[in-house]
């Protein structure tokens, strides 16, 4: 699995458990909904850093927090 579907997977799952929406979110996030939107459906190819970082803001939760989910283990992420 790439970086940016493991942040969708990871998005998705934070999503589901706080049971908030994916525009909720963009808010909180400070980003615009077509951005998370387009991390959601895999379009975006390139998740930065501080995009990361501001996920994990959206949620209200730490960057390590956010980092926390066996998603992120290097056995599962592939490094091109």
């Amino acid at each position: 699995m790439t970086v940016n579907q493991a942040v969708a997977k990871r998005v998705a799952n934070l999503l589901k458990a706080r049971q908030i929406t994916q525009y909720r979110l963009a808010k909180n996030a400070g980003m615009l909904h077509q951005t998370l939107d387009s991390i959601m459906q895999g379009k975006n190819k390139t998740v930065t850093f501080s995009t990361v970082i501001m996920l994990a803001r959206g949620f209200g939760i730490t960057l390590l927090e956010f980092l926390d989910d066996p998603l992120f283990y290097y056995d599962n992420i592939e490094i091109d």
